[in-house]
Order: C-alpha cells, then structure tokens, then sequence
C-alpha cells in the first residue's frame, strides 16, 4: 500500500471563528472554505493557549508541562523552557520510518539565544533562536526557519548556517513560495514527504500587513462580549480590520497551496490539516491576545482533509496532545509509547467509543515582571496561574492567580447555554469536587505542581 503524505500548516494567534466556514467573524475566505467542506473536523482546544507550549505539545503528543512547557520560549528567562533533544516528535518518527521531512516558518521551541550571549553570532535578538542541524530539528532535514520574530514585512530565516536570510516580503507569501518549491522536488521522490508550515500573521504586531491587505474592506460585527466602548474606539477597530485582513491573506496563500495538491494531482496520496497554535481574543471581554480560558482564546480551526474520511464534524474533542497520535495512526504508523495524547482517529473513523470527554487547561505566570515577585518571596509561580477542564458542554476553571497577593477563586460556564462566556456561575461542592478530582488525577500525571502540597 502507498504509504501517504503529510502536509501540516498552521498560523499563530488565528481563533476557530476566524473562518468564513465557521460562520462568525466577518472574514471572506473562499479558499479555506473551499477546504474546509471537503474536511473532517472536530472541536479542536489548545492545551496551553500560548505559543511554545501548544507547539511542544503538537509535535511531541505530550501535554505541555509533560514535556517541561511551562511558558513561552523567552528571554530574559534562564530557566527558559526548550524542547529537549530526547523528546520524540511526530517528525522524529516519520523521519526514522522513510518520509522526506521539511519545516518552514516560525519554530519557537528552542531556548532563546540571547539567554546565553547578549550577541549571538546567529544575529538572534529578543525571543528568536537559531537552530543548528541536529538532533535539535527533530528530524526536519530542510529547515527554513526562525525562532521567534513578528517583523511580518521583513522576516529572517536561518537554513543550515548562522548566516541569517533577510527577506523583504509578507512572511507568509515568502514561506509559501519556499514550502512549494521544495514540495516541487519532493512529489518527484518515491518517498512520501511530512511537510510542517508555520505562518506567524494573524499574531501581532496586526498592523505589519501588505499594501493590498491594508486597504481590504471588513464589515465589523462585534461579538455580544465585545464591550460597547470598544466597539467606538479607533485603535481597536484598526486592530480589528487588521487580524482579519491578515487572515484573509492567508486565505490567498492557502489557494496557493490548493492549486498545487490540484495541479500535482496529491489529493488521494495526502493528509492535509489547517490549523492554528491558539486563537485570539480580539476584543472579546475587553481583552486581546491569548492565554486565558475563554473560548477565543482556546478554540482553535483544525480542518483535516484524509480521502478515506468521510467529511463533516465529529463530535469530538481535540486536545493539542491528540494530534501528533492521531495522525501517526491516520498514517499507519505505530504510535510510540512515549506520546501520552489520546490517538482519535477512531473518532475521525466515526466509531466514538473512548472519546476524549474532557481537556486539562493550563496557564502559569510567566512573563519575566510576573515571575520574579514569585521567587523573591520563595514562592514557586509554577503553583499558581490558572488551571481548568474543557468539556462539551461545561467550561471549569480553578484560578489562583497571575500576580502574588491575588485572590483564589472558581467558576463555572454552561457552555450550551452561555457560549459567549458572559454569566458565570459559582460551581457548588459536588461540582467542584467532580471537576477538581479530575484535574487532580491529570496534574498528578504530567508533573502540574499546581494542587502539590494541599
């Protein structure tokens, strides 16, 4: 039998709603439409809505903090988290098993190099790193990359020397020209290819945008959580035209990519995923960003394309730990023991039994100005941010804060019935002692210091 591609591309910072297809935000995306009617889908949650810490936990099929992600890759952080050598990721395997590999984009899970020198020879500044051929690639051969960066206008990569490539285009047009020409060479192959493509808009900064997607026309159509003031503010309406003028843009590049799976004739010999790390509040409850518990923040588009899967939405929920399992099975290649995520292409296959029934949330201060009033004060700030558990129809949170000194509390969402998140309730004691016996059991699995000592 064939043995079949994959092709997984995913934007930073772009929520679930952001879709024509989802039918909610206001967004024209004809192309990602297009694929999303031809796909599987299920109700796809980032374990941990932050950057590295979703990026570990795809690749490595591992909750976050199973694999050491307790924040971003940063700096100044030397504790800094960095996706170890020994770790096992899904491109480690398929590498080892005959597929060509390829990665192209932003990384963001290594170890910040200005950690270890104010100057790295790389040219790395701030968050970004240079990562070197080796075991640190994880069985990518063609890298074209960089760690962290957001100058989405003029981006840097680093291929297979520190000499860094400067480039003067809209990252995303520039990393898709790159992953289709070495698509160009790899469908020539007998091999199968594993092809990983990591766009960085729509995360901020918004305004780093073309000519062309700068002038795009987008209707607003605030969300009920949307606060009334902000709905009147122009810093936050450009902010709002932006992210989704950055994703209609992707929705340009993604007809790309479509035209060449057409063109190459890679339907039937591809398992294609759409994808993003985490999403983006965008305004809802006077917030932007990521890393809290709301739904624009943990809900992220996860469109699978598999010929053999009949398309539509599973009733499934995805955690950020199940993909690398699932699509190691969907591949038919054996899944290594050392990935703890739940392999749901049962699911995907229709057959529900032994379904994901709830997803274990995560967030712990970790910016440097938050962590250091922890420890001066001998406190662990691994003990304490928030922690919760995403259910179908219910959303848990434990919070006992981001700052030291803050008040410890618990609420509760129905999310059939509120699902903008607006009437919390306080959960009685059978609900938290359901709820908080979970979430016991699974910090006590992937080393979670947060319930530690009680």
């Amino acid at each position: 039998m064939k043995r079949k591609n994959l092709l997984y591309v995913f934007a930073d910072q772009w929520r679930a709603s952001a879709l024509g297809f989802a039918g909610k935000d206001p967004v024209c995306t004809p192309h990602m439409d297009m694929f999303a009617a031809r796909c599987v889908t299920a109700c796809a949650v980032s374990s941990y809505p932050l950057c590295s810490p979703h990026r570990a936990a795809l690749l490595t099929g591992k909750h976050p903090l199973a694999c050491g992600f307790w924040t971003n890759c940063k700096a100044p952080m030397p504790d800094s988290p960095d996706l170890k050598d020994s770790e096992v990721c899904i491109s480690d395997v398929l590498k080892a098993a005959g597929w060509q590999t390829c990665y192209v984009g932003k990384w963001h899970l290594q170890r910040s190099e200005t950690n270890d020198s104010p100057a790295p020879a790389s040219g790395a500044r701030n968050w970004d790193a240079y990562t070197p051929p080796g075991k640190g690639r994880h069985g990518f051969d063609f890298w074209h990359s960089y760690g962290a960066w957001d100058q989405h206008l003029e981006p840097h990569y680093w291929e297979d020397s520190p000499e860094m490539i400067q480039v003067r285009e809209w990252s995303p047009a520039h990393e898709t020209d790159v992953l289709l020409d070495w698509l160009s060479g790899a469908v020539a192959k007998k091999d199968p290819f594993c092809a990983f493509l990591s766009w960085n808009p729509p995360h901020p900064p918004y305004d780093k945008l073309p000519e062309e997607l700068q002038e795009r026309y987008i209707r607003p159509s605030f969300e009920p959580n949307v606060p009334e003031a902000w709905r009147k503010d122009s810093r936050y309406l450009k902010a709002y035209h932006d992210y989704f003028a950055a994703v209609e843009g992707l929705d340009g590049q993604w007809g790309r990519i479509m035209s060449f799976l057409d063109e190459h004739q890679l339907w039937d010999d591809t398992i294609i995923v759409l994808s993003a790390d985490h999403g983006d509040m965008m305004g809802s409850h006077g917030l932007y960003g990521k890393n809290v518990w709301y739904e624009e923040s943990i809900a992220i588009p996860w469109y699978l394309y598999d010929a053999c899967l009949a398309p539509g939405s599973r009733d499934v929920l995805l955690a950020s730990e199940d993909q690398a399992p699932t699509l190691l099975s969907l591949l038919g290649v054996p899944v290594p023991p050392c990935m703890t995520g739940l392999d749901q292409s049962p699911a995907l296959r229709q057959d529900l039994r032994g379904k994901r029934e709830a997803v274990y949330l995560t967030m712990i201060p970790g910016m440097p100005e938050q962590v250091e009033p922890y420890r001066k004060r001998g406190m662990d700030n691994k003990r304490y941010g928030w922690r919760g558990v995403r259910t179908r129809k219910w959303l848990y949170l434990h919070h006992k804060g981001t700052q030291v000194g803050e008040a410890e509390y618990r609420l509760l969402y129905d999310l059939e019935h509120d699902p903008y998140e607006m009437h919390p309730c306080q959960p009685d004691e059978r609900q938290v002692a359901r709820f908080e016996g979970w979430m016991r059991g699974e910090a006590k699995k992937i080393g979670d210091l947060f319930y530690e000592g009680e």
